[in-house]
């Protein structure tokens, strides 16, 4: 397979881009999850990725083979993705609660976001496309650089040394900006999700599962979930991690519940000033 691959890239750095779509194609699915989970619009990130493409065969002749091919087209993903997202703020802790009085103050959000959920064969709510959907929006409040690297090394599975090489800082340097990341997340999980917190402020998980499931017991559905079940034997970080290996399951482009949780982000970035709110 190996050879075969080298064989690929060959063709591709001599011109072919039908090679080049043979080689893209691997990872293009695992890369629109992440240029979505940046940016949070579908569009965008299928733009953006397309933008890769182009870029990255313009630029093949270029490519030194001293990071794997994906680890260089993830590079030239990430910059066009930092490139888009210079021209929007970070979002605050409180976006689900903002993006929450949106919907509830606002009948042409709600009944589209109803509309979904009841049509859309994409449209299904499952808590843990809700774990992933909270993850992204609470990634937002970092840093860019902090949210690329947390993202690549926590979902992506990349390694430090890959991690390094995509956003152009030495490996000590990105093992800071990871461990600020994983610190802050775990500190903003911990004092608002309400499924490890009894405390915590964030009950949104449990109040979407009654509107779009409301013949599914919430408590059956809670207990099914490792996050809950660690939420009392496991500490912080371990917490931390289990949510992770959840979202690792969560196509959010593609997924059963892409169309919703896509509307939903969309309400998030309108309680942020990234898109105009319609009128009711």
């Amino acid at each position: 397979m190996q050879n075969e691959n080298e064989q690929t890239l060959k063709r591709a750095m001599a011109g072919d881009i039908n090679a080049f779509q043979q080689l893209f194609a691997v990872f293009q699915p695992q890369l629109k999850s992440y240029l979505y989970r940046l940016v949070t619009d579908r569009n965008d990130a299928e733009d953006l990725a397309h933008d890769t493409f182009i870029r990255a065969f313009d630029k093949l002749s270029g490519f030194k083979g001293n990071s794997s091919f994906k680890t260089w087209v993830f590079q030239i993903a990430t910059n066009l993705a930092l490139d888009h997202q210079r021209k929007f703020k970070r979002w605050s802790v409180d976006t689900k609660q903002i993006a929450k009085e949106l919907v509830l103050n606002n009948k042409t959000v709600r009944d589209t976001l109803w509309q979904a959920g009841q049509s859309s064969p994409e449209g299904t709510f499952d808590i843990n496309d809700h774990i992933d959907h909270c993850f992204t929006c609470m990634g937002k409040t970092l840093a860019i650089e902090k949210q690329v690297v947390l993202i690549l090394k926590d979902i992506y599975d990349f390694s430090i040394k890959e991690i390094a090489s995509i956003i152009d800082k030495s490996q000590d340097v990105s093992k800071h900006l990871l461990q600020d990341a994983r610190n802050t997340m775990v500190t903003i999980f911990d004092h608002r999700c309400a499924l490890i917190n009894k405390n915590g402020i964030c009950n949104q998980c449990s109040e979407l599962n009654g509107i779009f499931n409301p013949k599914q017991n919430q408590q059956e559905v809670m207990n099914q979930l490792d996050l809950v079940k660690g939420s009392k034997k496991y500490n912080r970080e371990e917490l931390f991690e289990l949510r992770t290996k959840l979202i690792k399951a969560v196509d959010p482009v593609r997924g059963k519940g892409a169309d919703l949780q896509d509307l939903l982000m969309k309400c998030d970035r309108m309680g942020m000033g990234e898109l105009p709110i319609p009128l009711n």
